[in-house]
């Protein structure tokens, strides 16, 4: 097949097309950075908004953890304000307890030669944490201790409390020396479900205090007086 002679027409036919061509693909181009241009724009205002989103949901967080924090330094002041009450209550009853040696007077009808009170007596100074300790009220008699713990409401736990407590003053008492017998004894201003009986079963007296009456609760038949 032979080949047509180039002709001057031809070649504007060429440069036609490839202008025509050329102006396609230019038309093309500018769409797709028209098209580009209005993304990145919509990406911005999304962008934007997301900041003001954001903004706002921490200006809220910062507001509301004021308000947690206010609230919570409310709650432990209030709570510090009961325990100190609580705290006067305790000191309370054991001055109703102690004052005009009426509980004294009780444990004396009991064979029990009280000769002196003490309250609060720390214990196991200079040793281990784990045997540290504070007792209520301690009445002594001669070669015996009672151990008083005074609760505003009594309850079993005290009670299997104070047994631990009893236990780990006859350790320190037994490294300092000391050679008395300890009994134990729980009081307070309610006893709660089976706190009383557990005490008794358990060798330890039960102290009930209301208004300015103090009685030691009848013991049941068989008790006697655990000794540490």
């Amino acid at each position: 097949m032979s080949e047509q002679p180039l002709t001057y027409k031809g070649v504007l036919e060429m440069f036609q097309e490839g202008r025509e061509q050329s102006e396609k693909e230019w038309r093309e181009l500018r769409e797709q950075f028209r098209e580009t241009e209005q993304l990145i724009k919509s990406i911005a205002r999304q962008q934007k908004e997301t900041d003001r989103q954001m903004k706002e949901r921490d200006i809220k967080y910062a507001r509301e953890k004021r308000a947690r924090d206010a609230e919570y330094e409310r709650m432990r002041k209030d709570l510090n304000n009961k325990i100190g009450k609580l705290g006067n209550r305790i000191g309370d009853i054991i001055e109703n307890m102690v004052g005009g040696n009426a509980l004294i007077r009780k444990f004396k009808k009991l064979d029990y030669k009280i000769e002196r009170h003490s309250r609060n007596v720390c214990f196991g100074h200079g040793l281990p944490k784990e045997m540290q300790g504070e007792v209520d009220l301690l009445l002594e008699d001669g070669n015996i201790a009672i151990l008083v713990e005074v609760k505003t409401t009594l309850r079993t736990a005290d009670a299997r409390a104070h047994i631990e407590r009893l236990e780990k003053y006859r350790r320190v008492a037994d490294i300092k020396g000391d050679q008395r017998c300890f009994i134990g004894a729980v009081a307070g201003a309610v006893v709660e479900g089976d706190a009383q009986e557990f005490a008794h079963k358990n060798g330890m007296y039960v102290i009930v205090q209301s208004g300015e009456a103090v009685e030691i609760v009848q013991t049941p038949e068989g008790f006697k007086a655990k000794e540490w």
